[in-house]
Order: C-alpha cells, then structure tokens, then sequence
C-alpha cells in the first residue's frame, strides 16, 4: 500500500453522487472564480514563456488516446487536473495512477463535470526522479494550467515539490509517497504549506502503527510467540522502522531480531538463517527495493522444482511488491502466504466506491484490476471535485477549508484528514482510513488472490499458515 521509494523492481516479474453547491449564487462565484483561475494560469504561461500542450503532455500516444473522452481543448471553460505519475506507459503503479484518474474525470464529465466546467486530465512521467518530479510539476501549473494536482508515487520527488506547491498556491492530493515530512510542513508552516493533503495511503509512522495494531489483533490468534523485524535501510523506511520499534516491547511477543538490512541486499540467506536460528515464528519485513528477493529467498517450498529447506517461518508486513495485484503471476505462486498492508484490493469493500471502481476499471481496461495507488488517485480527484463544488469555487484558499472538513467514503475507504494542528497536518487520519492486511492465497483454480485477513470486520478470508509450517492430520 505504499511506497515512497520510486522502487523500479515493483514493475519487475519475480460514481458515487457528491455533494451540490448549496444556492444558485454558489455557483455563479463558482464560474466567476474558475474563470478567474484559469486567468491566472494564462498569466504564469506567459510569464513562463511556454506552450500549451496536449491533454497528456509527456507521456507516449498510448496515454493521448487513454483520455480523448475525457477532455476538451476546444472549451475555454475546461479546467485540467493534472497527474505526476512513475512511467504511466511500463510501471504498474504510474499506470494505475494515470488510468484511476481517468475513471474518475470520465464520471464526472458524464455528471457535468466540476462547478459545470468539463474537466481535462494531463499526466505526466515522474521517471521515478526527484528532479524529473519537480520539473513536471511545473509543467503541469504553467504549461498545461492545472487548477490541482495528484499522484506522486516516491519520498524524494514529494519532499522536492513541496516548495513549488507553496509558491503556486496549487492544491496537491499525495496519493503514494508515504513521507511525514510534508505533512510536517503543513503542520510547522500552515499559510504557506497547507495547499497540501496525502489521500492515496497513510504516512510512514502510522504504517509502522498499522504494523503493531495487525500483530497486537492476530499474532495470538495465528499462534506466533516471537517475530524478527527486518527492515531495507532507505530513507522511505525509517519513519516505519521507528513507529514499529516505539511499540515492540508493548506486545506480549519475544522479538528475537531487529535488523536494518543494507540497501544492496540480494541474498536473504543469512538473515533468514539467523532468523530460524532464534525461534522466530514469523519475520515482519519492510522492503520495496529488496521485496522481490526478499521474497524468493522465503519461498522455495512455493517452487517444486527446488527442494531445499524450507523457511520455518512466516513472512509478511509492509512489503510493496507485494501489493501488485499481478504479483502472484509475476512469481509463478512463490508470494502464496504472504501477507502485506494495503489500502484496498479487488476483493475489499471497505470504501462505499471500491467494488463499483473496481468493476469500472475491469471494464475499461481490459479486465486488469487496479494497483494500490490508482483507488487513491481516483478518490484524490473525486475528493477535490467534492471540495471546489462545496466551496463554490475553484479558489485554492476557499477550498482548502473543504477538504479540512471533508468525510468522503470512495474506491480506498474513508477519507477524512488530521486538522491543521496535528503533528501530521493534512494527512490521511489513521482513525478513519482503515488500514487492511491482505495475504495472498490461491483459490479452487490455483489462482491467486489478495484475501483480507485483517481487520476482522473486513475480512474476506482467513489467515493461512504456509503449508509446509502446518501440523500434519493425525
């Protein structure tokens, strides 16, 4: 459900109704305030001496199909959400996040659009670069005059906008990126930094939090008596690392290890041996980078080609590979039992939205289900929609007041956000957002399938223990 790494080995094998403006005068402010900011954005693309472009500036051909019906050049009346995504045409997450947005613009132009502007989508191509992040940025706001922006997938390209969201006076929605850091900003500098909100997953110390809160609930039930945490030493991990380790000693469990693994790691061996070594019944793993290896090294049992020894543990915890909805495939089963967070999968009901986006996308794109970014992405825009039409106006200071306030159940869950003077200004309230864990098990046909084992309420299925840990029938 996360990450903020702008990991490349993720892509490798290994409409709901919203709320109206209120009076007839709402929403004559509103069209006088939109063409007001479309104005301004005309101002900035002078002054920045650019070029109109086309709905999906930066991205292939492929993409400027994607959203012909979805937008309108000839409109003076438009207004263009734009969309920062990792590779849209060959990353798995940058591709959902480009396509979610999509469904979501089609929707509401099929419902007259935002404050009765036709709304246009621009996505462009982040290449996984905190540079390359903060140019397209720029693009999105003084070339393609985007009224708000989305998206972003990793830590360093978000840290680098922050700035550039400030100085445009822009709404961003986070929809990936997982650092603490901006909302902090939020919080520490509001007038200047509050144009900012993370709705796509909740931030790296309340993942590490959601870690504790899954092992306090199941570790008991599924019978693990001691874990060893296991984490990738990258930046993106540590706000995880530290959450998790305030916690540990509060858990009636034996934490037999604790280890930050180096960034380079492809040979899990010797953890892994250690980690048998110590007794531990289950190794809790934070990886992105390192998930596909991670992964493989664990499950031999899941290859009958290989007959080694198997692992004698269980393996999960925040582990982003892993949350492909591809990923079963992508392994040939080796992932089968392991368990990771996640907003929301194909299977989950926790948002009023998700099955409805869910068969949407299916629909649209050829029955390919969407990654964990694209319910937040789809849900940012929407949510955004609901703020401007609530506000009456597309007036970034007016709005962001709604989105402060803003209680919208979509494709990801709750979305509600911490006030201005939480430590976390802006971010996606734990409270609300429901957290899930997933696991992956292989249905009647030997399909795989991301079956929520936590929390209980959501659960779609149990909690397996991998086969080769199982108690054989007397």
């Amino acid at each position: 459900m996360t990450d903020s790494t702008g990991d490349r080995s993720t892509s490798s094998p290994v409409s709901g109704e919203h709320r109206e403006t209120a009076t007839q005068q709402g929403q004559a402010d509103g069209d006088k305030s939109g063409a007001r900011s479309l104005r301004r954005r005309r101002f900035l693309q002078a002054t920045a001496a650019t070029t109109a472009t086309a709905s999906l500036a930066g991205c292939t051909d492929s993409y400027e199909t994607l959203v012909e019906s979805a937008t309108s050049n000839e409109d003076d009346d438009t207004v263009t959400i734009g969309v920062l995504a990792p590779n849209p045409d060959s990353d798995f997450i940058g591709r959902s996040m480009a396509q979610a947005a999509q469904v979501a613009v089609e929707e509401l132009n099929e419902n007259g659009g935002i404050n009765g502007h036709e709304v246009e989508l621009s996505v462009r191509d982040t290449n996984a670069s905190a540079s390359e992040a903060r140019r397209q940025y720029q693009q999105l706001i003084l070339e393609d005059g985007a009224v708000a922006t989305t998206g972003v997938f990793d830590s360093p390209a978000l840290v680098n906008i922050m700035d550039d969201i400030a100085e445009q006076e822009t709404i961003h929605l986070t929809t990936g990126a997982a650092a603490a850091h901006a909302t902090r900003l939020v919080n520490e500098q509001y007038d200047e930094y509050k144009y900012h909100f993370r709705v796509g997953v909740i931030n790296e110390f309340d993942l590490g939090r959601a870690k504790i809160d899954f092992l306090d609930d199941m570790a008991d039930e599924i019978g693990w008596e001691s874990i060893a945490a296991l984490a990738e030493d990258y930046q993106w991990s540590e706000g995880i690392w530290e959450a998790t380790q305030d916690r540990l000693d509060d858990l009636d469990l034996d934490v037999v290890m604790e280890e930050r693994y180096p960034p380079a790691t492809d040979d899990f061996t010797d953890l892994y041996s250690e980690a048998a070594a110590e007794g531990a019944d289950a190794v809790l793993i934070t990886a992105a980078h390192t998930g596909n290896e991670a992964t493989l090294d664990w499950a031999y049992p899941n290859r009958p080609e290989q007959q080694p020894q198997p692992q004698p543990f269980a393996f999960g915890g925040t582990h982003v590979p892993m949350q492909l909805p591809s990923y079963y495939e992508q392994t040939d089963g080796a992932c089968q039992y392991g368990f990771s967070q996640i907003n929301a999968t194909a299977q989950s009901t926790t948002g009023e939205l998700t099955q409805e986006f869910v068969s949407t996308y299916q629909d649209r794109f050829d029955g390919e289900s969407p990654v964990y970014t694209g319910y937040g992405t789809y849900d940012a825009v929407l949510v955004y929609a609901e703020a401007v039409e609530a506000a009456g106006t597309f007036d970034a200071d007016d709005v962001v007041p709604e989105l402060e306030s803003i209680q919208f159940s979509g494709a990801s869950g709750p979305v509600e956000f911490y006030d201005p003077t939480h430590e976390f200004a802006h971010d996606l309230a734990y409270e609300a957002s429901d957290p899930l864990y997933f696991q992956w098990q292989e249905d009647d046909d030997g399909t795989g399938v991301q079956e929520i084992i936590w929390p209980e309420e959501e659960a779609t299925s149990q909690y397996q223990s991998p086969a080769w840990l199982q108690s054989p029938s007397p």
